[in-house]
């Protein structure tokens, strides 16, 4: 598979695999569930074998817009609807059903 197509397929799937990571490590730290979706995301990218083929010349910098790629999904996934917990019931609604 071509290299732009294969990254261009990974970075539409990182919305997913945050939202999995977020579900699978909710109690862990951020930087813990970051680690966990870079590594997830590595491994589906098949890095080595286009490091290898030297379709990836610096690696470093590769994994470093991975990086920035993830923070940006998790800064839009937080400012959206997503995020929001659901209705809050007032304690004025609690009392007049009770």
């Amino acid at each position: 598979m071509d290299f732009l197509s294969q990254l261009l397929r990974g970075i539409a799937f990182v919305p997913a695999l945050v939202n999995g990571i977020e579900s699978l490590f909710g109690s862990k730290t951020g930087a813990e569930k970051k680690d966990a979706a870079m590594s997830f995301l590595q491994n589906a990218l098949s890095m080595a074998d286009a490091i290898a083929a030297r379709e990836i010349v610096d690696p470093e910098k590769f994994r470093d817009g991975i990086s920035e790629i993830i923070d940006g999904t998790v800064m839009c996934l937080n400012a959206s609807t997503w995020n929001k917990p659901g209705p809050v019931q007032s304690s004025q609604a609690s009392s007049q059903s009770a």
